[in-house]
This record gives C-alpha cells, sequence and structure tokens, in this order.
C-alpha cells in the first residue's frame, strides 16, 4: 500500500494536512502538485483561494486568505487573517445530545474510597498544604527528611508532596477574583488521593490565613502548624516531623477496593499541539472519554481559548439551557479577562503549535475539543469548582498546561490525559498524567516518555476506536495501580501554579 501523503478532514475542506514532509514538485493527486516543500503536518491547499476567501478546515472557516494562494501551495500562519468568533448570547442548546456511546470494556476500577464521601483515589499521599509561600523553604526541608526517615516506614503510602505555591500575602485577598485561587487551594486540600488527613502549614502574619483555608471543625493542632508560633527552626522541623508520622501512620491503613468508574473522575488536556492533535491523539482521547462517561465515570475537558471558537458545537451539546448559560457565562468572563489585558484568544498558539503546523488559535480550537468525544455536557464549572454532577464536564480553566492541571486537581481528578505533538515532560504531583502523543515521530523521539501512541491513526496502522480503547484500558490500570505512566515513573512534576486573576499588591 503506498504511503499516505495527506490526510483530509472534512469533505468541505480546501486544505489538506502533510503526513510527512513533501517536497516541492510531488504529486498529492492528480490535478494538485506540491508548490513548495511542505513541513509535516502543514497545510496544503486544494483548489486556488483568492485573497479575501475563505480558508475551510474541520468543515469550518479557521482564516480568510491575506493574499492569492494557488493550488498546492504551502499555507502558514503568515497567510491567515483571523474571523470573528462566534456569538455565545444566543447559542444552541441540547440540539446534539449523542446518547450511541461506545461501550466500555470495563465497568469497575480499583481505587482507595474517599474518607470525606465523592470522588475516590487513585494513589494514596500525604499532601502538606501551606497557606503562603513563605512557608516553602521550611516544608521542603521537612519533605526531604520525611522521605528519607519516614516514608520507607509506611510502605502502603505513595508519596509526600508540599503544596507550594505564590499566593498567600502581597495580594488583595479582598479582590473580587481572589475567590479563585482561594477556592483551588481549599478544595485541593481536600483531594481524594489524600484520604481525609489533612497537614497545613501557615507562618502566621500572611494575608490567606487558616481560617480562609479550612473549614471551623478542621481548625485543629492536629492539622495545623503556624511557624512563627514555634521557637527556631529546629522545633519547626520537630513539629513538622511528628505531626506527619501521624498522618503517615493513618494513610499507611488505606487500601485499594473494587469500585464502580462512577467513582473515577479524569482531566482531559493537551499541550505542545500540533495540526496531528486534533485527528489522532484527541479524537482517540474523545473515544475513551467517551467510553468512561457511558461506564459511569466523570471526565473534565478545559482551556477556555481553546473552545472559544468552537464555543458553538459546545452548546449544541450541552444538556440544558443552565448548563449553556453557564458556558456563556464563563467564555464572557475570559473574554473580559483577555481585553483588560489588552490582547484576545490569538495570544494563545506557541511557536511550537505554528511550527506544528496550527496557524491560529481557531484552527487549534477545532483540534483541541475533539478531546471531550461526543458525549452531552451535564455541567460547566468555573476554575477549580468541585462538579456536582457525573458525566462529561466542561470545566473553564486557562489553556497554560501548568495552570489547567491544578485547576482540573481542585476539581477532583485522580488522573490526567494529557495529549501532545511536540512533546512536553509535563506531570503532576497530586495524580498520574498518561502521555498520548499524535505523530510516531514523536514516539521515536521520547519513546520513555510517551504512554500510548495515536500517531498510528495518521499512517493508517490504527484506528481512533483501537487507540482510543487502548487509552481507555491504559486509564484503568494506571488508576488502579497496576501500572505507572511514564511521568510518575520519573517523578516529572511541574511546579503548583494557582489561577490568580486577583491584583497583587
Amino acid at each position: 500500500m503506498a504511503a499516505l501523503l495527506y490526510i483530509k478532514v472534512n469533505e468541505k475542506d480546501n486544505v489538506a494536512i502533510a503526513v510527512n514532509d513533501i517536497k516541492a514538485g510531488t504529486v498529492l493527486m492528480q490535478g494538485i502538485v506540491a508548490g513548495q516543500d511542505i513541513p509535516q503536518a502543514h497545510k496544503v491547499a486544494l483548489n486556488d483561494i483568492p485573497a479575501g476567501k475563505e480558508i475551510i478546515r474541520y468543515g469550518v472557516i479557521i482564516g480568510y486568505a491575506i493574499n492569492d494562494i494557488k493550488i498546492g501551495d504551502w499555507i502558514n500562519e503568515t497567510m491567515l487573517d483571523l474571523p470573528v468568533p462566534p456569538p455565545v448570547d444566543e447559542m444552541s442548546y441540547a440540539t446534539n445530545l449523542v446518547k450511541d456511546l461506545p461501550e466500555p470494556p470495563v465497568r469497575t476500577w480499583e481505587g482507595y474510597a474517599n474518607p470525606n464521601g465523592g470522588y475516590a483515589g487513585t494513589r494514596n499521599i500525604l499532601g502538606i498544604n501551606t497557606t503562603v509561600q513563605c512557608a516553602t523553604s521550611v516544608v521542603n526541608v521537612a519533605v526531604e527528611r520525611m522521605k528519607r526517615e519516614l516514608l520507607p516506614k509506611y510502605p502502603n503510602v505513595d508519596d509526600i508532596v508540599p503544596i507550594n505555591h505564590a499566593y498567600g500575602c502581597g495580594v488583595a485577598i479582598n479582590a473580587p477574583e481572589s475567590k479563585i485561587p482561594i477556592r483551588t487551594l481549599r478544595n485541593v486540600a481536600k483531594h481524594p488521593n489524600f484520604g481525609g488527613e489533612l497537614m497545613v502549614v501557615g507562618l502566621g502574619c500572611e494575608k490567606f490565613t487558616v481560617e480562609m483555608l479550612l473549614d471551623e471543625a478542621d481548625r485543629t493542632s492536629d492539622n495545623v502548624v503556624i511557624l512563627q508560633d514555634l521557637k527556631g527552626f529546629a522545633a519547626m522541623i520537630d513539629e513538622l516531623m511528628k505531626m506527619a508520622d501521624k498522618k503517615l501512620a493513618k494513610l499507611n491503613e488505606r487500601r485499594r477496593v473494587n469500585l464502580s468508574l462512577s467513582d473515577l473522575m479524569i482531566g482531559m488536556q493537551c499541550g505542545g499541539s500540533d495540526a496531528f492533535s486534533g485527528i489522532t491523539a484527541n479524537p482517540a482521547a474523545g473515544y475513551a472519554s467517551d467510553m468512561l462517561v457511558h461506564g459511569g465515570a466523570t471526565v473534565l475537558f478545559s482551556e477556555v481559548t481553546e473552545v472559544r471558537d468552537s464555543v458553538h458545537l459546545i452548546g449544541e451539546r450541552c444538556i440544558d439551557e443552565v448548563v449553556c448559560k453557564k458556558l456563556a457565562d464563563e467564555m464572557k468572563w475570559y473574554d473580559r479577562y483577555l481585553e483588560n489585558g489588552e490582547v484576545d484568544r490569538s495570544a494563545n498558539p506557541t511557536p511550537g503549535n505554528k511550527k506544528g503546523g496550527l496557524s491560529n488559535i481557531v484552527e487549534k480550537a477545532m483540534g483541541s475539543i475533539a478531546k471531550s468525544g461526543t458525549s452531552p455536557i451535564v455541567e460547566v464549572l468555573s476554575p477549580a469548582e468541585q462538579p456536582s454532577k457525573k458525566g462529561l464536564i466542561f470545566a473553564a480553566t486557562p489553556a497554560s498546561d501548568i495552570v489547567c492541571g491544578p485547576c482540573q486537581l481542585a476539581s477532583g481528578i485522580g488522573l490526567q490525559v494529557f495529549m501532545t505533538g511536540r512533546g512536553t515532560p509535563y506531570g503532576l504531583a497530586l495524580a498520574p498524567v498518561i502521555k498520548v502523543c499524535s505523530r510516531n515521530d514523536m514516539k521515536d523521539m521520547w519513546s520513555d516518555l510517551i504512554d500510548v501512541n495515536a500517531g498510528l491513526i495518521a499512517s493508517g496502522d490504527a484506528t481512533i476506536p483501537e487507540v482510543g480503547t487502548e487509552l481507555f484500558n491504559r486509564i484503568i490500570d494506571v488508576a488502579s495501580g497496576r501500572m505507572k505512566s511514564q511521568a510518575e515513573k520519573y517523578r516529572l512534576h511541574n511546579d503548583f501554579c494557582l489561577f490568580n486573576p486577583a491584583l497583587i499588591t
């Protein structure tokens, strides 16, 4: 069988994607010859496109030609004008509610029951929460000693993780949008992977107080250490060691049990995307998502700027007017947020995205939403909110990988699936991350960092359902502790970066 030269996604498209580098003069199909060298994943014109006319991919207008484009020409990010984003105030809803979802291979997994109720844990971790960045240095020293002296005594505990962050002081703590970082830290403190054990370290003079972090019943000497109340560094370390020892002893009693998929929540995210992401990795993740939802699990997908230009398609999948209105409100909030910073959603694509063939945010968004599959959307969350329903949920977060991750953790995910085309060693300390690549070349380059290769779809060696099913099975195995993801194996943990749209004083 001849090697596939290009991929055309939709019959309406007037561009196709190069499967590999294409040399100038290559005959792509009858009547179409490559006019220039076309890099892998970049677009080639399938017909003449006059200046001002639409450039169509995924069956939608991704931009308008700035100058005349000839059939067979290479189309890149310098050649398109950005279209106006779709309006959000009069979106249709509940017009595309798919019920015929793929059957999951299994409907159970092995996790840690949550003593607080709600979603179960995928790991058994002692989380040490801080109220302010000023406590970080002491906490880090203590954690090093804990891992060396205490953790070996408790073989059923997976890790000790400090929740260090840049919030807590030097901030306008009563600013309206301070609710976002505060909500994030409050929700993370009770993450399912922490097994109901609270350990909080404060300095003592910060604006973000223990009272803001914890409910009254949890503000006890068993859970909280205030460094300014202790006489010197040695006393601080001793106090933290004693508290951690007690918490670890309790966590060591946790055991995995057989649970329904309804007790599992995972997050979907993509980063370092390329033009293959929307036709291989993200659709495979979407297929796995549909399986999970059909089996009773909850799946979050996020990244507002990577939904904004396809929001009308997301709206059609909202189950009712309430969900659709919340979606519109979140889009409008983010539009204002960007406008206040004197930018718009076009600030999103990175140089790597463009090198990987993504010309603009519209093209990126159309590929990004594929990771949500086809399931109805039952709820929309503000950043770091926790869900009240089970099923497919849009969690409105920034698209930034290192900010989206903590927001999804605050919502309660026990595992994240991360799609990439260009490659990133991204990982989370609080939950395992499964990495899915969009190209065979990426798998070959980073064979020991990629968990699932969706590039086989582009080369014709696998189908979306086949890779999606492989990913579903990997999710269940990693969530159940039978496997570690590659990022988890190498302990690749990004910093815990809060989304803080409020003022810094």
